[in-house]
């Protein structure tokens, strides 16, 4: 606020020369010291200082504009006039204030995925299942054994470098879904139509998650392959009704080979044991045999040795054994009879019991 002095001292001149005697400030030698006017003349120039206040409130908020907090998922990247400086870990910083510094936050725990071949149709804030969009540029594909297939698959990824990954390309997800089109491409040239439909899915996921992640790096695109899943592999819809005979001929001839396979693993075994036990009977036959022969054998030479010592005791000794062998012999009939009788007495043959008792074996 300015005061006017030129019409401040304009107005006293009016108000003393009207007549009415010096005015306050005059006197008797002279005009005397105003008090009053020297407190207005020193406020002649002065001005409030809001427009200082405002730049000091502003040049506050600018510094405070520096304070920054870094989640737990993230990771602070702050770069000093465009070129990285520095990276930070989860919790408060602070930066030198834009220009000067800026901070990228980007979210390194995050599954992110990109899908080729097919698009999900978004409705609201979720993707509904079974909406599908097929992109046949991204999907048909050429087998190793000249044959075309479709293929849909999703692609997951997470940061592994915050710095390539912000610095060394742009537009990840176009990146990551080329090099991953390129890839699979790669691997379904390397295999027949038959392993892609069916037996072969989980090997060519590996194969190509392991060749994207390596495209990936030489890209420097600081980026971590999580997971290839193959949504829907199928052949092209104009000879899919051929393919799904041909796959069903495979299906039965499958199960005939199982089949065929269960017999022959059923019977074999039995074969072999019906085998091993026959071998085993034989073995064991021969070794009794050849033990039995060498023991009579053995038995024959110690008696013709004990014979030869004493023919008249051994050949007595020997018709005593056989004797007492014969009579012993509960299933032997015998029929004794005395010397002078059989000199006397027609031998008698006991015929009739002999025929019976073989007639009830």
């Amino acid at each position: 606020m300015n005061w006017d002095w030129e019409k401040l001292q304009e107005k006293r001149q009016r108000q003393s020369g009207g007549g009415q005697g010096p005015g306050p400030g005059w006197g008797p030698g002279g005009p005397n010291i105003d008090p009053i006017g020297d407190s207005l003349k020193k406020l002649r120039g002065f001005k409030f200082p809001a427009g200082k206040l405002i730049v000091g409130l502003v040049f506050l908020l600018w510094l405070a504009s520096g304070v920054f907090i870094v989640e737990p998922d993230e990771v602070g990247i702050v770069l000093r006039f465009g070129q990285y400086d520095r990276t930070v870990e989860a919790g408060p910083h602070y930066h030198l204030p834009f220009p000067i510094e800026n901070v990228y936050k980007p979210k390194i725990t995050e599954i992110r995925r990109v899908e080729v071949g097919f698009r999900s149709i978004e409705r609201g804030s979720s993707f509904q299942q079974g909406s599908l969009r097929s992109v046949k540029e991204e999907s048909l594909m050429l087998t190793g054994d000249e044959n075309i297939v479709d293929v849909q698959f999703i692609v997951q990824y997470q940061i592994k470098d915050p710095v390539e990954y912000l610095f060394n390309v742009t537009q990840q997800g176009w990146t990551v879904k080329s090099a991953a089109e390129a890839a699979m491409r790669e691997i379904i040239g390397h295999n027949v139509i038959d392993n892609a439909l069916t037996k072969g899915k989980t090997q060519i996921q590996s194969d190509c998650r392991d060749l994207l992640q390596v495209i990936l790096d030489r890209y420097g695109a600081g980026v971590r392959v999580v997971a290839v899943q193959m949504q829907d592999v199928h052949p092209p819809k104009e000879v899919i009704d051929a393919f799904k005979d041909v796959a069903s001929a495979r299906e039965d001839r499958s199960r005939i080979i199982n089949e065929a396979e269960a017999y022959r693993n059923e019977l074999l075994p039995k074969a072999r044991g019906n085998a091993a036990q026959i071998v085993n009977q034989a073995q064991a036959y021969k070794e009794t045999v050849v033990k039995n022969a060498e023991g009579e054998a053995n038995r024959f030479l110690a008696v013709l040795q004990e014979y030869n010592k004493a023919k008249d005791i051994t050949k007595k000794r020997l018709y005593l054994e056989a004797m007492e062998e014969i009579l012993g012999n509960s299933e032997v009939e015998k029929l004794i009879m005395p010397e002078k009788g059989l000199s006397q007495v027609v031998p008698y043959l006991p015929l009739d019991k002999l025929k019976t008792k073989k007639g009830g074996e």
